[in-house]
């Protein structure tokens, strides 16, 4: 019998649709939320008086939180309830990006965005878990994944364009823009995701301690790179060896718990320790791109926000590309395949950007940002899947928080890397170039060896 999802063919139904929508609505706010912030660096930089140092913290300080508290808020969705929190979690993001654009000092900007980042961290998994544990495992899945996927990479590129023109009126409006998204999002998810049986209590409470671990061991990372040009090479060594230290207490302390945060036997999985490692490499290397083309754009280049956003909206191509390309290719040559052709037409991408210099015209940077788009379209949905794929029902919200931890983590890494290139080469944006060049080719020796793994037949991927 079908469900009330599916027909006799297996098509998703209008309900089924809907209910995608609002989820993939959800994901879209947040990878415009990400990306709008990087056009809208500069001039956040020129109002508030911020460093280059300074200033990767408004996004680092999001995604860290993100990143650090994703695997708590999918365990919290397993065990809370799904609706109640991606409903809950979204009021908080709603109130705390408003926050952000009353900012009137740097530090205060940092705390919003680190509190939304948080806020992302539980409605996030929430929302993918209720997509896995809804439709059924196959092409309804698939084709419901590889949408909410494409929505999420079409939000992150096209947030691109919406910050350089929301930043031309006022960068402020790129915080209130995301407030009246949200509420639309809200009252739509209020009436149209289901309501669900209230879970049994589960003693012991939830890991917080655990999240708290992974989200210091990150921040000192990232802190430990972000400071490194600045600071004496004994500090940069403590601090990191106080990130290993935090890592290895959370890994202990995780191996103990009698409700851990991570259960570690389900890295026992080849293709989901894969896929987190290309996830980390894709959205790392890209956001490291975006931030090093954003500041030659407007600081080397002098363009305006809108210009730079107009300049970068050709990589908006992956929300077309997304949805309907990549699945034909999932189901024509399997994941693996498409993952390693998303990681090789990046790296063209970034080789391409490579000679850049301070009077390139737009048609000699076009080509680069053209195979980005198609990297990110192929790339994105395809690691979605195989980090979700054969996942027990049950920890689907753990293997969405583990996903969204690397991309977050990822994203953090990857600018802070880039932001100290800069500050302490003579090179400046032309050297940084070669960090996310380096992890694009790092991802294809990740992802080269699922090629050998049993490719996905037909009936497991369909197009949208």
């Amino acid at each position: 019998m079908p469900t009330p999802l599916a027909s006799d063919s297996d098509r998703m139904t209008g309900r089924a649709w809907a209910l995608l929508f609002v989820l993939c609505g959800a994901i879209f706010l947040e990878g415009i939320d990400v990306s709008m912030m990087g056009v809208a660096l500069p001039s956040i930089r020129a109002e508030l008086g911020m460093t280059t140092s300074e200033l990767q913290w408004v996004v680092s300080a999001y995604v860290l939180s993100y990143g650090g508290f994703v695997l708590l808020g999918g365990r919290a969705a397993d065990l809370l309830g799904r609706r109640r929190m991606f409903v809950g979690w979204l009021v908080v993001f709603l109130l705390f990006s408003g926050l952000g654009g009353f900012a009137t000092e740097g530090w205060m900007l940092i705390v919003a965005r680190f509190m939304t980042g948080v806020a992302a961290a539980f409605m996030t998994p929430a929302g993918l878990s209720i997509i896995t544990t809804t439709f059924p495992e196959g092409p309804q899945r698939n084709k419901a994944l590889l949408v909410y996927a494409g929505t999420a990479a079409g939000g992150f590129s096209l947030g691109m364009v919406a910050g350089g023109l929301l930043a031309a009126i006022d960068w402020r409006w790129v915080f209130f823009a995301p407030v009246l998204l949200s509420a639309v999002i809200l009252a739509l998810a209020i009436r149209l995701i289901p309501r669900e049986a209230r879970p049994a209590r589960i003693a012991g409470g939830f890991d917080v301690l655990g999240a708290i671990m992974l989200t210091g061991s990150m921040l000192l990372l990232v802190s430990t790179v972000v400071l490194a040009p600045d600071v004496s090479p004994v500090r940069s060594v403590i601090t990191l060896a106080l990130s290993l230290v935090l890592l290895a207490a959370f890994i202990r302390h995780e191996r103990r718990s009698a409700l851990p945060l991570v259960r570690l036997g389900i890295f026992r999985s080849a293709a989901l320790v894969r896929a987190n490692l290309g996830a980390m490499l894709l959205v790392g290397s890209f956001v490291g791109f975006q931030f090093i083309a954003v500041l030659y754009l407007q600081e080397v280049r002098h363009w305006s926000e809108l210009e730079t956003g107009l300049a970068l909206m050709v990589i908006g191509l992956d929300a077309i590309l997304a949805p309907t390309l990549t699945p034909v290719l999932v189901r024509r040559f399997g994941n693996p395949a498409v993952i390693v052709t998303a990681f090789v037409l990046a790296v063209a991408a970034y080789a391409l950007f490579l000679p850049l210099s301070n009077d390139w015209t737009y048609a000699a940077m076009l080509p680069a940002f053209l195979l980005l788009s198609l990297a990110f379209s192929f790339g994105y949905g395809p690691l979605t899947i195989a980090a979700t794929d054969g996942v027990a029902e049950e920890e689907q919200g753990l293997a969405s928080g583990v996903l969204t931890t690397s991309f977050q983590f990822g994203s953090a890494l990857g600018l802070a890397v880039v932001a100290s290139v800069i500050a302490a080469s003579e090179g400046g944006l032309r050297t940084a170039l070669v960090v996310p060049l380096v992890a694009g080719a790092l991802g294809v020796l990740v992802s080269a060896p699922g090629l050998k793994t049993r490719q996905v037949a037909p009936s497991t991927a369909t197009a949208a």
